[in-house]
């Protein structure tokens, strides 16, 4: 798949067929990550892939809910940053990780599966981020939902180039 028709075609997805994506194909995904583009080489970007256990341990911190929602994808994983202490460097790395989370998408459609990147709030609370192992020295990103399809989605409607961008003389 050529990146441009990555890009147009990608879509967010909610619902998956049941099977886990393959560890091999994970690795890849997540090693593909690795060359998103980042200040000063920091790579600051954490992924963790959740097995049923650390799943459950964030059911159980979630309400009711949101529990049922961390059960649409059948592969989750929690996209974090890596503190640093200058804002300048933190704030080139939030970016960077956002890229890394964003290659993980494209290269997982480029293989024929689909993805969601949510930010659920207990991810942000003390409860969830023990459940998953995040440290306070990280902030969380994206949880990462992957698998493989059950839908066809359509593109929605997009503003035009005109409406975002500015050319200065």
């Amino acid at each position: 798949m050529e990146v441009e028709e990555a890009v147009r075609t990608r879509r967010t997805h909610k619902v998956y067929a049941p099977d886990p994506v393959e560890r091999e194909v994970l690795d890849d995904l997540l090693e593909l990550a690795r060359w998103a583009p980042n200040h000063h080489m920091t790579n600051p970007w954490r992924f963790r892939v959740l097995g049923p256990e650390a799943l459950g341990r964030l059911k159980d911190a979630a309400e009711p809910e949101d529990a049922t929602k961390l059960e649409r994808a059948p592969t989750l994983v929690v996209a974090s940053v890596s503190g640093a202490g200058d804002p300048v460097e933190a704030e080139e790395d939030l970016l960077a990780t956002g890229c890394a989370v964003y290659i993980v998408l494209l290269a997982a459609h480029a293989r024929g599966l689909v993805g969601y990147w949510r930010t659920p709030e207990i991810l942000r609370t003390p409860s969830g981020r023990a459940a998953v192992g995040l440290p306070e020295d990280e902030r969380f990103v994206a949880l990462i939902h992957l698998g493989r399809g059950r839908q066809e989605k359509e593109a929605p409607e997009r503003v035009p180039p005109g409406d975002y961008v500015t050319y200065l003389p």
